[in-house]
């Protein structure tokens, strides 16, 4: 699986990216190791993610959102159900806030 997400860092601030290793990359943004962008912004909370496919799919996904206004992020934050697939996605033990 792949993954396109959105992160709030401790400025409130929003990160979004791709991986095919969900916790393996949260666990490197927090630990400064992730994104230049994320780094001294910790505590990093996920606010947002969803599932793809194929990396071409998380990828333009990531690119979309990216093109997003930090109102329109927002919104699409509100409307997700994310949370209540992670079961779904065999994801029930995700941490979301650091």
């Amino acid at each position: 699986m792949n993954y396109t997400y959105i992160l709030k860092c401790c400025d409130g601030s929003l990160y979004t990216g791709w991986t095919n290793d969900i916790e393996n990359r949260i666990e490197l943004h927090r630990s400064g190791r992730g994104a230049k962008y994320t780094r001294g912004r910790s505590p990093l909370e996920l606010v947002y993610l969803e599932v793809s496919e194929t990396r071409s799919e998380a990828m333009h996904r990531e690119a979309y959102i990216k093109r997003l206004t930090k109102p329109q992020k927002l919104s699409l934050i509100r409307m997700s159900d994310w949370k209540e697939r992670l079961k779904e996605w065999n994801l029930e033990n995700l941490q979301i806030k650091s």
